[in-house]
């Protein structure tokens, strides 16, 4: 893990990602105080993508546990650390959304044997897997590539669900800067991303 050079060393931010680089040595302890310092805005994330506090809170859980397994992969180069765990807590959320949805039309079914031994899996299979964590890297290869203010206002846009409005005035720009980065960021990730396609 790489602290961005340019950081101060006294910011909240750095605090951040030197508790990740403990968190990627498997330091509990950075664990706690991290969760202690960032839990309350990422069970806001939380709470938007599943709507319910209870399932927020495992949505949290796990996304913390994800945390916890994937720190290693974290580079503050490429991404500012809350950005990088509300992309884990939203794709937390998600995958808990998916969940609920299969076990939900689980109940409608008849499950007979043979019925039972066709419905899908809510596990992913290796190739799913396999090809999940290619497109991963690939997007993750692909943020790399843009500016820095670009890459933050793309990735608030979707980790956040903020609009251009709420974007523009979080971070201070003009409305039609944010809406020129954001049209030209993604334009810039389409392309990159068919190279990989």
């Amino acid at each position: 893990m790489t602290q961005d050079a340019t950081q101060a060393p006294d910011t909240p931010e750095a605090e951040l990602i030197r508790l990740l680089g403990r968190v990627a040595q498997q330091d509990p302890v950075a664990l706690k105080t991290l969760y202690d310092l960032c839990s309350g805005k990422l069970y806001g994330l939380a709470l938007r993508v599943v709507t319910r506090r209870d399932w927020a809170e495992d949505v949290l859980q796990e996304a913390f546990l994800t945390i916890w397994r994937s720190a290693c992969d974290y580079r503050a180069t490429l991404s500012p650390p809350m950005a990088w765990m509300g992309l884990i807590v939203r794709s937390r959320g998600l995958d808990f959304l998916r969940r609920r949805k299969a076990d939900r039309s689980h109940l409608t079914q008849e499950l007979d044997d043979v019925l039972a031994d066709t419905l899908p899996s809510d596990l992913a299979s290796p190739l799913d897997t396999a090809q999940a964590s290619e497109q991963a890297w690939a997007l993750h290869q692909c943020l790399g590539h843009l500016e820095n203010r670009q890459r933050e206002v793309v990735s608030l846009a979707y980790l956040r669900d903020l609009s251009h409005s709420e974007l523009a005035s979080q971070l201070k720009l003009p409305l039609g800067t944010v809406k020129t980065w954001i049209r030209r960021g993604l334009d810039q990730m389409r392309l990159c991303m068919a190279r990989f396609a």
